[in-house]
This record gives structure tokens, C-alpha cells and sequence, in this order.
């Protein structure tokens, strides 16, 4: 390492790392609540092991961020219809008298914040490595993996790996991001030995990566490949069938890949720690918009009825549909995105290179060698009042000019958001939602909202602006 790359290092290692008091501080409050847990168990008469898991267990947690993770592992008998909610019931009590909130995964489990700190109770089976009835049941094994593996650097390293992460935007395995679970830096760590060879690792891209710590396919490479399919393969090391990147989305993957590429070349303390976002003001905005010529469409809607994971799944779905759907009408999509608050507004976004089409399009027909294809074509357009020109031959095919039946891509959306968007694909929750009300604006008619709500002022900021903070 050149002294730049260690002094940035160690500047940042010093900065995530815990003090000794402020780690025994949370490890004290992490087993006050582990006991008011395995209490609430007790009454529940529900003979459970309760146990601290995740990045505070195993020491690899940022300093200004020490969520503690409390498993409830409670007997197989309990049935998959019960287990949530007697679950959540334990984790009510154990926390009483701080806020609380519902949160859900592949079942719920509670999100509380005890003196100042983030805690999550979840519940999971007893069971054999292997027999796994939730996919929480892996997590006490994960913690005791990688625990017996871990030694104080080993922890600093994992730790500048996460940080640095956070800074480029790709960590965390939430649908809402696509990225790298903390689960995953450990694991990366482990297998590349330090934060900076992961980096030199992942610089070094070139397309498909698998990582198989266990070795568990050594000589049966093909197996991988029929098991697997996603670009960044890690074999879960307590399952051989898990990908543990299996929920890093493809543009996350690549975002590390660059981003790792540019801090090696140049070390800079932004990568980990990017300058806030300062949102332009109204003038500059229409500014802005002016100087692209295109034109942005925001949908605006409110309130989605479901938890995060399950909201941004619907909303990334509805995206990707009302994407082909502006796109079938011929309309040219420059960039779009999609931002929402998690609580009463969403905004889908699409840049557009022009509002209105011509009333004219140019459709083609079959070449005049497929005889039956031709026939139909010909009965369809010919004299028809859609048909504006033709039929024809150009370059040995039919071709005629019709009509439009949508030339302005915001009452394409109206129209098609009408009834909610069911029928060209959104998402049931989403199509709710719009069906209760939606709005769609044209640039700087965001300008209301973009005034009154900063956070999606700086995220527009960003989307304008759109590069990274961390490139220079």
C-alpha cells in the first residue's frame, strides 16, 4: 500500500472502530435485553434459546451505528401460522416503553429503539445445520461461522470494508438497494484477507466471480453454474445451496467494481465518508431543466399499505412496466428512477426526449414473400380510418402510415393510471394506492414539491447532477 492509501485507511479504521467504553456499553444493553427477551419467553410458556446475533455479536459493527440483533429461537413444534406473531407479542414486552415498529421479512419481526439504539428481536427455528424451516434459521449459524474466525484486525478490516460501502452507496441487502449485506463483507474479508484486496479484487472485474470459502464444489465447477446463475457468486458457508450475493442487483455490483477502481488510484476519505447533499435551489432546478431539453415526467401517489421490502419491490416492479409501457408507444426514455419517502408520497420519474410525438407513425408490414402474413396486413389497413397512408411497397415489404393513438406521454399515463395500472403491469399494492389519487407533473411543474419536501430536493439534486458523489 502506497503511505496515502494506509494513512486514509488508518484515519478511517480509527473513526469506525468502538472505543472500549462505548463497546461495552452496547454489549451491556444487548444483554439487559437479551434477558428481558428470554423473561417474555417465559411467560409466553415458550421454552426458547435467545441469542445475541449479527454485527455486535461479532464485533464488526460501525461505531456510530451498533444495531443489536436479538434471535429468539424458539422449538420447531411452534407452527409456521403462530410463529411471527407469538413472536412479536415477546418482543412487545421485552421492549415496552419505547417506540416500536413492525417490520417484515420472509415474516415479521420487531424494530424497537432502546436508548438511542436500534434494536431488531426476530424470531427463528431450532434447528440442524441444513434443516432450515425460515430463512432466519441460518443467521446463529452464520454468527458462530464467522465468529470463530475473527480476531481484532480481521474485525477492522471488515469494518472498513462496510464503511467504505455505505460511502459509495452499495451496502446493504434490503430490495430497496440491491447491495451487500453485512453478512457478505465478512465474508469477502475472509476470503481476500484485507479491505484492500477485496478492492484490488473487485478492480479487477472481469464479468463473473464465484467465491467458495468451504470449497464445497472443488472439482464440480459445472454445478455452479447450473445452481447459480447470478454474476457475484458467494457459496453460503452453512449452506451450499445459498448464494450469499444472491440479492446484489447488477448495478450495485457494478457501482463497487468502479468505485473500488477509482479509490485505488486515488485514496480519498469522501469514498467513505461522501459530502452531504446540498439540494439546488428552485431556480437553479428549472435552470437545470432547461439546459437538458428533455422533458421529466413525475408520478406522484401517495400512501403504499405494506412494509419496505415488500413497497419497494412493488415499486421497482411498476417502474419497469410503466418503462415498456411509454416505450411501446414510442416514446424515447432518456433515464428514469423512482423515490419515495416509505410513509405518505412516492414519485416515479421518467426523463423522456420529447413530450409529444407526431400524429403520424410509420408502420411496417411483412415482406411480400410471406403471402398469408401479407393478406392479413392488407385486410387490417387497408381503407381503415386509422390508416393514414398506404399500404405500399418499400424495400420488399408493406408498409403504411397511421395514426397515433397516443401522442402526449402524460395523458398516455393518465389514461393508463386511471383505474390504478393493473392492466399494463403495476404492482397490486401500488395500483392501490394511484387508484386513490395520482397526479402527474412536467418539470418545473415539481417545483411545489420539490420546495416543501427536502428530501426529495437532494434527491433530485443527485439525479440532475447524476454522478457520484465520491467522483471527482
Amino acid at each position: 500500500m502506497s503511505l496515502t492509501l494506509e494513512a486514509v485507511c488508518a484515519e478511517v479504521a480509527k473513526k469506525v472502530t468502538p472505543s472500549d467504553e462505548e463497546r461495552k456499553r452496547i454489549l451491556d444493553l444487548a444483554e439487559r435485553l437479551k434477558d428481558k427477551v428470554m423473561a417474555a419467553t417465559e411467560e409466553e410458556g415458550i421454552k426458547a434459546r435467545v441469542r445475541v446475533e449479527g454485527s455486535v455479536s461479532k464485533d464488526t459493527w460501525l461505531r456510530e451505528e451498533p444495531d443489536i440483533d436479538i434471535f429468539v429461537c424458539v422449538p420447531t413444534t411452534i407452527p409456521r401460522e403462530e410463529f411471527g406473531t407469538r413472536c412479536l407479542k415477546i418482543a412487545r414486552k421485552a421492549t415496552e416503553g419505547f417506540k416500536q415498529v413492525e417490520r417484515f421479512a420472509e415474516h415479521p419481526y420487531l424494530e424497537s429503539k432502546v436508548d438511542g439504539t436500534i434494536v431488531n428481536i426476530v424470531p427463528c427455528y431450532q434447528v440442524e445445520q441444513g434443516g432450515w424451516i425460515s430463512a432466519t434459521d441460518r443467521t446463529p449459524f452464520h454468527t458462530d461461522y464467522i465468529k470463530a474466525r475473527l480476531n481484532e484486525d480481521v474485525c477492522t478490516e471488515i469494518r472498513l470494508l462496510k464503511q467504505f460501502m455505505k460511502g459509495v452507496g452499495v451496502y446493504g441487502a434490503e430490495i430497496k438497494i440491491g447491495g451487500f449485506s453485512g453478512y457478505l463483507c465478512e465474508l469477502l474479508v475472509l476470503d481476500c484477507d484485507s479491505f484492500v484486496q477485496v478492492l484490488e479484487s473487485f478492480a479487477d472485474w472481469k464479468g463473473r466471480r464465484i467465491i467458495d470459502y468451504e470449497a464445497f464444489y472443488e472439482g464440480k465447477e459445472k454445478d455452479v453454474e447450473t445452481i447459480f446463475e447470478e454474476p457475484l457468486v458467494v457459496v453460503d458457508p452453512v449452506d451450499k445451496g445459498r448464494n450469499v450475493a444472491a440479492a446484489v442487483r447488477h448495478e450495485r455490483l457494478n457501482e463497487f467494481v468502479v468505485a473500488a477502481r477509482e479509490f485505488l488510484k486515488n485514496p480519498n476519505r469522501m469514498f467513505f465518508y461522501p459530502s452531504e447533499i446540498v439540494a439546488i435551489s428552485t431556480q437553479e432546478l428549472v435552470n437545470a431543466l432547461e439546459t437538458r431539453g428533455s422533458k421529466i415526467i413525475f408520478v406522484k401517489f401517495g400512501k403504499v399499505d405494506t412494509v419496505p421490502d415488500v413497497l419497494w419491490g412493488q415499486l421497482y416492479k411498476s417502474q419497469r412496466s410503466l418503462n415498456k409501457m411509454l416505450q411501446r408507444h414510442d416514446f424515447n426514455i432518456i433515464r428514469d428512477s423512482v423515490w419515495g419517502d416509505e410513509e405518505n408520497l412516492n414519485v416515479f420519474i421518467f426523463e423522456i426526449e420529447k413530450r409529444s410525438l407526431p400524429l403520424t407513425k410509420r408502420h411496417w408490414g411483412p415482406p411480400i414473400r410471406k403471402r398469408e402474413q401479407c393478406e392479413k396486413f392488407l385486410q387490417k389497413h387497408s381503407g381503415a380510418p386509422h390508416t393514414i397512408s398506404g399500404p405500399r411497397v418499400e424495400r420488399g415489404r408493406w408498409v403504411v402510415e397511421i395514426k397515433r393513438e397516443h401522442r402526449d406521454a402524460v395523458d398516455l399515463l393518465t389514461e393508463k393510471l386511471r383505474d390504478g395500472g393493473r392492466r399494463i403491469g403495476v404492482a397490486d399494492l401500488v395500483a392501490q394506492a394511484i387508484s386513490r389519487g395520482f397526479k402527474v407533473v412536467v418539470n418545473e411543474e415539481i417545483l411545489e414539491l420539490y420546495s416543501t419536501n427536502s428530501e426529495l430536493a437532494e434527491f433530485l439534486t443527485m439525479y440532475l447532477k447524476g454522478k457520484p458523489r465520491w467522483l471527482r
